[in-house]
């Protein structure tokens, strides 16, 4: 066993809903002997609860769950260089969590698991953290990528629309980029990780929003409409959302307004006293790098 090597699965797990777990996540979930979670601090508490109920749903065999506490982050730098500048920082810090585990948790020859909100490669830092683990030389390990079905593509079949319009290309981004002004070409704008709200800037220029927040989740939350008309509605609900729960991730998709389209408000959940129930529900999220 000594001489073995250690691999590491890096698992897409959903936008929130235990049904979006794919079987190919589930059988490689099989194979793992540990599985690596960092925790959020105790308003987030839910999300690792949530991890833990997938694995308990779906796992019969033995296994570990090692927790480790996230490193703390500063979200307060505005300025786009500074920021670049403090997300490396917090990677590199949960880089050094992340190789303590697994040097100290995952034996040779044990297969390990981060299970990542949404898809491995979209807004994720798994990924670059093992190739900064992988470059630092202390630890080998091989690693594989399950893909997972992101909190975009979970947005838009809860809004029962499409991405894409014909011939129109699509733009996925963050909020703090949306900010800097929306393109000047026709297509559609998925935007992720904006704790600003950025798009209550963007009103007047005819476009239409499909919005949600906890995608996945029995906590879910929908708008849809012209912007110029729900951009306040969705700036209250986020608050509401915010104030009851503690964090919130949302995504949204922009686009000029269509044709044939009805505006549509819904909940699932505890939403405000406006709101209509609906029937279906990572910071974010493809992922929760946010």
């Amino acid at each position: 066993m000594s001489d073995a090597p250690r691999h590491i699965l890096v698992i897409g797990m959903g936008a929130g809903d235990p049904d979006h777990l794919t079987l190919a996540a589930v059988k490689a979930m099989r194979r793992a002997q540990v599985f690596f979670v960092l925790g959020k601090g105790r308003e987030k508490e839910s999300l690792t609860r949530l991890r833990r109920d997938i694995l308990a749903e779906h796992l019969t065999g033995p296994y570990r769950v090692v927790e480790a506490e996230d490193p703390w982050r500063d979200r307060t730098q505005d300025d786009r260089g500074r920021y670049t500048s403090a997300v490396h920082d917090w990677r590199h810090r949960r880089a050094d969590i992340c190789e303590r585990l697994i040097i100290e948790e995952l034996a040779p020859g044990e297969t390990g698991a981060f299970l990542v909100w949404g898809d491995p490669s979209l807004y994720d830092s798994t990924l670059a953290i093992l190739e900064d683990i992988q470059a630092r030389g202390m630890v080998e390990f091989g690693h594989e990528v399950i893909p997972g079905i992101s909190s975009v593509s979970a947005l838009a079949a809860r809004h029962r629309t499409s991405l894409n319009q014909v011939g129109r290309p699509i733009h996925i981004t963050p909020g703090r980029r949306l900010a800097e002004g929306f393109p000047d070409d026709d297509g559609d704008i998925v935007v992720m990780l904006d704790g600003h709200e950025s798009f209550t800037h963007l009103t007047g220029r005819g476009l239409w929003i499909y919005w949600g927040a906890y995608i996945g989740t029995p906590d879910e939350l929908l708008v849809s409409g012209p912007l110029d008309e729900v951009a306040e509605r969705i700036s209250r609900v986020r608050a509401e959302a915010r104030e009851r729960h503690g964090w919130i991730m949302d995504t949204y998709l922009l686009r000029h307004a269509p044709q044939d389209a009805q505006g549509t408000e819904s909940a699932h959940g505890t939403g405000s006293s406006e709101d209509m129930h609906s029937s279906g529900g990572t910071e974010s999220s493809g992922g929760t790098d946010s």
